[in-house]
């Protein structure tokens, strides 16, 4: 077992005075008088040792002490000036260390504490993960805009944008920082969903303004064209005048189609602001539901209403009972014939799922895109239209594939008072 210097230094003042007991010893056998003299000698040395011993230690045990007040992470003692030359600085030096680390403590938990509350307040929602890349922390915007669903595979600086939950759309980027020399990853989560909305209408709303500009322009000169040219009918001969008059009519019949398609997608920007009333949700549905019951009945499609709240909600009766129409004869676009659609409505939540074959997994991050449609006939506004109306009221909405099958579509009434 290996001494510490004190040790090494006490063995040897206790070997040197046990010597100098001998010296003394082998001098008062010859000369006895001496014995005051030699207990007086050896008193006074081994004092001015035990005072040099602990002289020579106190810069060490000062050292060891402040060793011990940093490791416990106690930055709020210091010492005490002794009016010694040699200790002084050191005190000075140690004191004004434990100030500058007190300092950049404080500073640090402030920083932390900041960030903290920027990332809780932040609008957009950050995932911190683990070294093993599980999640470890998220605040209350990733929370509310992921709602249990789990990130997607990225990699790091990777950014995508992803359908999430039918109308909403949310774009995750995958980023990586350093913890203690070792790499974290943290997702930046974003919800655009209206963002991008009013960004793809404000599109569709400039492009449909000059498409109904320039056919209406032409449209009009080429129907007061068509209307001149039935004058002359009399002046055809009459072996030929039917096929000219038929052609006029046709070609007159196609411009007010053309018209007719035009103004179906002005309607889309032509939306107005809703004009809420306590309205019956259920009411409203049932109404939709007779309104349709002949073409249900001709396509052999069973309707199930299960409408237990008959609360009233503050919404624009018109406006909505346009989105449940759209809603219904999406679901019956997906079954053609023989199936069943089944409207629930339960605490101000209306659930409308039908028994077609779903949504194609390519199809579902284009579903509100204006334009895009998988009928072969159609003109991709109906979604575009119920997307405006439902979003000019604040209501949440979503559209999913249901299980067993089909569509689910969901709009939370709840929220509209």
């Amino acid at each position: 077992m290996s001494l510490s210097l004190r040790g090494k230094l006490v063995v040897y003042l206790v070997f040197l005075h046990l010597a100098l007991g001998g010296f003394a010893a082998w001098i008062l056998i010859d000369d006895p008088d001496w014995i005051f003299a030699v207990e007086a000698l050896f008193v006074v040395s081994l004092f001015a040792g035990i005072m040099l011993l602990r002289g020579l230690f106190k810069p060490v045990d000062i050292v060891e002490t402040g060793a011990e007040l940093i490791a416990e992470r106690d930055f709020t003692t210091k010492f005490v000036l002794l009016g010694h030359p040699e200790l002084d600085p050191l005190i000075d030096v140690y004191n004004r260390m434990i100030d500058r680390l007190r300092e950049e403590r404080l500073a640090s938990q402030e920083q932390g504490q900041l960030l903290q509350k920027i990332v809780e307040a932040s609008p957009a929602g950050i995932v911190l993960c683990d070294y093993d890349g599980n999640v470890q922390q998220m605040n209350p915007a990733a929370e509310r805009i992921l709602a249990g669903t789990p990130l997607p595979e990225l990699a790091v600086g990777e950014s995508r944008m992803l359908p999430h939950h039918g109308s909403r759309r949310v774009r995750v980027s995958r980023a990586e920082f350093r913890h203690r020399g070792f790499a974290k990853d943290f997702y930046v989560v974003e919800e655009l969903t209206e963002e991008l909305r009013l960004s793809e209408k404000a599109a569709y709303e400039k492009l449909i303004r000059m498409m109904s500009h320039e056919v209406n322009n032409s449209v009009g000169a080429v129907r007061s064209l068509l209307e001149s040219m039935l004058a002359y009918a009399p002046q055809v001969g009459e072996g030929d005048r039917p096929d000219f008059v038929s052609a006029l009519h046709i070609a007159s019949a196609r411009i007010d189609a053309l018209n007719r398609f035009m103004a179906a997608f002005a309607d889309v920007v032509r939306i107005p602001q809703p004009s809420r009333m306590p309205s019956s949700i259920a009411a409203l549905v049932e109404r939709v539901a007779l309104l349709l019951r002949p073409e249900l009945t001709e396509r052999n499609v069973r309707l199930e209403l299960d409408l237990a709240d008959r609360s009233s909600y503050e919404v624009d009766p018109n406006q909505i009972e346009q989105v449940v129409i759209n809603i219904f004869r999406n679901a019956l676009d997906a079954i053609q014939r023989d199936g069943t659609i089944r409207a629930s409505l339960h605490d101000g939540v209306l659930t409308i799922t039908d028994s077609g074959p779903g949504i194609p997994e390519s199809a579902r991050g284009e579903l509100f895109t204006p334009f895009f449609t998988t009928k072969r006939d159609g003109r991709g506004l109906g979604l575009t239209i119920v997307q405006e109306i439902l979003a000019n009221h604040g209501l949440r909405f979503s559209l999913e594939n249901a299980r067993p099958q089909g569509a689910a579509f969901t709009i939370a009434f709840n929220g509209a008072g």
